[in-house]
């Protein structure tokens, strides 16, 4: 409910009879300005400004025994162009076994935002500043040793800058990037080894982005958008000022875009630092049948004779029969390091096929496999089977069953395979408020329990 109807709700009820209380509500119907900007949600206005208020907290709790880890696919982007995890792989959790002192492992992260948004008029369309404050508190422990995470901070603006303009849009400031990375995520539920490294997708490339920025969006009809940019003006290394271009399609069934980067240039092209990406994606929906494919390439120079190159590509697909749904996706990575050198092609395949066995209960059956480039290591798989059951209209339940593991299994592993056990319970009451509970159990002794819970408003 808006702070107006509150504000006039309250003089109504009091009981306005003079000409000085009339007065004061002539006053208050400048909130309407609100109304006139097309803008909802908690609002709070003057005569010419409407502030919009949103936020959310979500917190985060996970207890066992799972500090040690076991590598069970290693793609060739992260290891050589220095993206992605920060633990390089895909692994699967694995315990402690010390003697005499505490096993036990635990994360406890509560993440904060707040966002004010304030809008006027103005002769060339909305003028916004925008406000995004975040705080983090993350606390984790490690065999019984509490340690506070380097990213944990203080409450801070995650996003503040200023921006004007409808159909054209111009945008200065602390922001997020416009770089579109999307239309790159596999169908099939288990997803693909590369792509989850990737953060669910194809590898953007070494881009600065995001932080600083001045940028410009432009709505050239039909569904075609444009946007150009400077990014990473903030930074002060060999990696600063990035420039960026994105043209995006929305329509027909089909979503698409290419984005481009050229990063280093504050520091003047052609040293140290300097990097190129591209990536591309698009998505078709044609009934019963969706489509997908993706791709990107780039460089980055370390300071070698020529710059490390990679690409990494992936295809999807999904068809719908009925109470069936089956799933095939593929993906490729590779590249050649800063003196030339190849650096080993990996690929990787997935699939699964889902089930609606009855209202509201859905079987899925899936698994992928990653063939890694370098010779002598050993490739990585999972297969798994997963059921997805709403026991009411706010409680649902994920159970999941499966098995990581290495082909061919090393000789002397200190990791081969393991089966691994989890369930969630998750509950949506309402109100913008979500919670659940879940539990892993592994072959190799790993255990956690997780419990979330978040609420947003608008």
């Amino acid at each position: 409910m808006k702070l107006k109807s509150l504000i006039l709700g309250s003089i109504a009820a009091a009981g306005l009879s003079t000409a000085g209380f009339a007065a004061d509500l002539g006053v208050l119907t400048s909130l309407d300005v609100c109304d006139e900007l097309g803008l909802s949600g908690l609002t709070i206005s003057s005569d010419t400004n409407c502030l919009q208020i949103s936020g959310s907290v979500s917190y985060t709790y996970e207890y066992g025994n799972f500090n040690n880890s076991g590598v069970v696919a290693a793609p060739v982007i992260t290891a050589n162009f220095g993206g992605v995890n920060a633990d390089g792989s895909t692994s699967v959790d694995a315990p402690s076994f010390l003697a005499g002192v505490s096993n036990q492992d635990w994360n406890s992260k509560v993440e904060t935002l707040l966002k004010f948004v304030g809008t006027a008029s103005s002769d060339f369309g909305p003028a916004r500043v925008v406000i995004n404050l975040r705080q983090r508190d993350y606390t984790r422990a490690r065999d019984g040793i509490a340690a506070v995470d380097g990213d944990a901070h203080a409450l801070r603006a995650q996003d503040a800058y200023v921006q004007v303009g409808d159909t054209t849009i111009l945008s200065a400031g602390k922001k997020g990037s416009i770089f579109n990375e999307g239309d790159d995520e596999p169908f099939n539920f288990t997803g693909l080894f590369i792509s989850k490294d990737a953060d669910a997708g194809v590898w953007e490339g070494p881009v600065r982005k995001g932080g600083h920025v001045i940028q410009l969006e432009s709505q050239f009809g039909e569904g075609i958008v444009g946007k150009i940019g400077l990014e990473a003006l903030d930074r002060v290394d060999v990696e600063a000022g990035s420039l960026i271009g994105v043209l995006e399609y929305a329509g027909e069934g089909v979503t698409a875009h290419v984005s481009g980067s050229v990063g280093g240039l504050a520091n003047g092209w052609g040293s140290i630092g300097d990097s190129y990406a591209v990536h591309a994606g698009v998505t078709g929906t044609f009934d019963a049948f969706k489509l997908r494919a993706a791709g990107s390439f780039g460089g980055l120079n370390n300071g070698g004779a020529q710059y490390a190159r990679f690409f990494n590509g992936l295809v999807s697909g999904e068809a719908k029969f009925d109470m069936f749904k089956v799933a095939l996706s593929a993906e490729i990575a590779g590249g050649n390091d800063n003196v030339g050198a190849d650096v080993g092609t990996d690929y990787g395949f997935g699939g699964s096929i889902g089930a609606t066995v009855a209202e509201g209960v859905e079987i899925n059956l899936g698994g992928r496999y990653f063939n890694d480039g370098t010779a002598g290591v050993a490739d990585g798989y999972q297969v798994a089977a997963q059921i997805v059951a709403a026991l009411t209209e706010t409680v649902k339940l994920t159970g999941e069953v499966g098995v990581f593991g290495l082909t061919p299994a090393p000789a002397a592993p200190a990791f081969s395979s393991d089966f691994y056990a989890k369930a969630e319970l998750g509950w949506t009451p309402g109100g913008g408020f979500s919670s659940s509970v879940g539990a892993t159990v592994q072959q190799n002794g790993a255990y956690k329990v997780t419990f979330k819970a978040a609420k947003a408003f608008q």
